[in-house]
C-alpha cells in the first residue's frame, strides 16, 4: 500500500491518521476565470473557441456557422445553410489565419453543412424569406457578365463576391481567397 505524503498524515498516539491535503490559496473569481481560459486554449478546448468565435469569424459569418469539433489541430465548422457553407469555403484561408492569429493551433479546417435548429417548414414564410434574398436567384436579381472572365453569372453573386463562382474557384485553387494571398 502506498504511503501518504507527510503533509497528509498526523500521528495520534501509535496510529497514523490521514488528513485532507492543504487547501490551495484562495483566488478571485476573475483569477479563476482567467486560469480556466488559459487551460481551455492550452488543451484545445472547444469552449474557448466558442467564446472567441464572433471575433474570429466576424459579424456576418459568426451567427450562421459555428465550431463543432477541435481535435488534433483539425477544426470542423458547421454552416446552417448552403449559402453560408459557400461563404465559409470562399473565406477558408482568411478564417484559418484569424484562428491562428487568435492563438488557436488549427492546422486544417473541415467545413460541412450543420443544421443546429430545425429547418423552417416547407412553404413557410421563413423559408420564402431566405429564398427571396438568395444571391443565386436569377429570376430576382437577373444575369450579368463576370468582370473577370465575361461568363454569364447571377447578378446577386457578382454583387456579393465581385466575380463569378468559376473565377472564385480558380482563385481558391491558386491559393488566393477573396483576393488575399494564402499563407504558405
Amino acid at each position: 500500500m502506498p504511503a501518504a505524503p507527510r503533509n497528509q498524515t498526523r500521528r495520534q498516539g501509535s496510529v497514523n491518521l490521514l488528513v485532507p491535503p492543504p487547501r490551495p490559496p484562495l483566488q478571485t473569481v476573475v483569477g479563476c476565470l482567467e486560469q480556466l481560459q488559459r487551460q481551455w486554449q492550452r488543451d484545445e478546448n472547444l469552449a474557448a473557441l466558442w467564446q472567441a468565435w464572433p471575433k474570429i469569424a466576424g459579424a456576418q459569418l459568426a451567427p450562421h456557422c459555428r465550431p463543432l469539433r477541435l481535435q488534433g489541430g483539425r477544426l470542423v465548422v458547421g454552416a446552417s445553410h448552403p449559402q453560408w457553407l459557400q461563404a465559409l469555403r470562399f473565406n477558408k484561408h482568411r478564417l484559418l489565419g484569424a484562428l491562428r492569429g487568435a492563438g488557436f493551433s488549427v492546422k486544417d479546417l473541415v467545413l460541412q453543412q450543420h443544421q443546429a435548429t430545425p429547418l423552417p417548414p416547407f412553404g413557410s414564410d421563413e423559408e420564402a424569406q431566405v429564398w427571396a434574398h438568395h444571391p443565386s436567384r436569377v429570376d430576382v436579381f437577373g444575369m450579368a457578365s463576370c468582370p473577370s472572365c465575361q461568363r454569364p453569372a447571377p447578378t446577386g453573386e457578382l454583387q456579393r463576391w465581385g466575380h463569378c463562382s468559376f473565377c472564385q474557384r480558380e482563385r481558391m485553387d491558386n491559393g488566393v481567397a477573396m483576393g488575399t494571398p494564402a499563407d504558405g
